[in-house]
């Protein structure tokens, strides 16, 4: 069942014309979001977007200037305290006191929900994410990964049915990114729903559905597969010795609408195959060896980046 068929009651976010201006500046566009339950769901665009602005309105912190819809069944105009209560929400920078422990920090926050049975509580969620061991340990102490997976602890305390993660792995380690999604895919796998906003694109791929907003302006929606086939992008690929100065000569050229290095190897994407293809035959050289393959999630990244218009300045 697509996500257009979904009974309400299966949604757990279902919003129409959502939007947000400061000022003159409209930061989201009349945003139509319809993300079922149970599911992980990335959040993409480029910084200023309009992402955090729309993840504030979601779950009850923000008020929208029009629009209309509900998070968990509760309407997002009307109930915003019902939704903070059934919302755990992890904000970009660390939000948690850095002069307690791990404990106490948990512990402040079980009182501030005024959960029963706290210490029981605490010390399964201690367990659960690997912090048992730390849980003396200042917080100010800890490394960006630690820190991050108690700020998650903390915000899943109380048993929320969403997560809301803004940015949650940036500033840490791979391996600390690849632990932190670990946990992720198993609150999702027990029944909870996930949105998170993120720049890396292997951390989307690791999500159910994902949501492109760029200035505002939602601009795709979908599994991933479908947002690359859809983007009607065609990718060639170089690689070799040389291939960085070839970089400088193929952009601008006509059916290089995006080059880009990644890695070791030279993309070069556009939507007109019979021009690309003409272009990597005017650019055969020795050592460098071409091959065309389906286009990335970045390649789309900057395809859809290319195709939105900044807004950061007010008109």
């Amino acid at each position: 069942m697509s996500d257009t068929e979904c009974a309400p009651k299966d949604l757990a976010i279902d919003v129409r014309g959502l939007t947000k201006s400061f000022g003159k500046l409209k930061v989201v566009n009349s945003v139509d979001i319809r993300m079922p339950r149970g599911q992980v769901w990335g959040f993409l665009g480029p910084n200023g977007s309009g992402k955090t602005t729309t993840i504030r309105m979601l779950c009850g912190l923000l008020k929208p200037d029009a629009g209309e819809g509900t998070c968990l069944g509760f309407d997002i105009l009307k109930e915003s305290r019902e939704i903070k209560n059934q919302v755990g929400y992890m904000t970009q920078k660390f939000s948690y006191w850095e002069d307690l422990s791990i404990r106490e920090n948990l512990e402040f926050v079980a009182n501030l929900y005024d959960l029963k049975k706290k210490k029981q509580v605490v010390d399964k969620t201690l367990e659960t994410l690997g912090l048992s061991s730390r849980q003396k340990q200042l917080a100010g102490t800890l490394s960006g990964g630690w820190k991050q997976r108690l700020a998650l602890a903390a915000c899943t305390l109380h048993n929320p049915k969403m997560l809301m993660l803004d940015e949650p792995t940036a500033g840490v380690d791979p391996q600390a990114r690849r632990d932190f999604w670990d946990q992720i895919h198993r609150l999702s796998s027990e029944g909870m729903t996930v949105l998170v906003s993120t720049h890396y694109m292997d951390e989307a791929e690791r999500c159910d559905q994902i949501a492109y907003i760029a200035y505002g302006n939602l601009m795709a929606q979908g599994r991933v597969e479908d947002i690359i086939d859809q983007s009607g992008l065609y990718t060639f690929i170089a690689e070799g010795v040389g291939v960085r100065e070839l970089m400088e000569r193929l952009r601008g050229q006509p059916g290089a609408d995006h080059v880009a290095y990644f890695g070791n190897a030279l993309h070069v994407s556009g939507g007109d195959l019979d021009a690309l293809k003409r272009l990597v035959a005017a650019h055969q050289a020795a050592g460098i060896k071409w091959r065309q393959e389906r286009p990335n999630l970045e390649d789309v990244f900057i395809h859809l980046m290319g195709q939105s218009k900044d807004n950061s300045v007010a008109v």
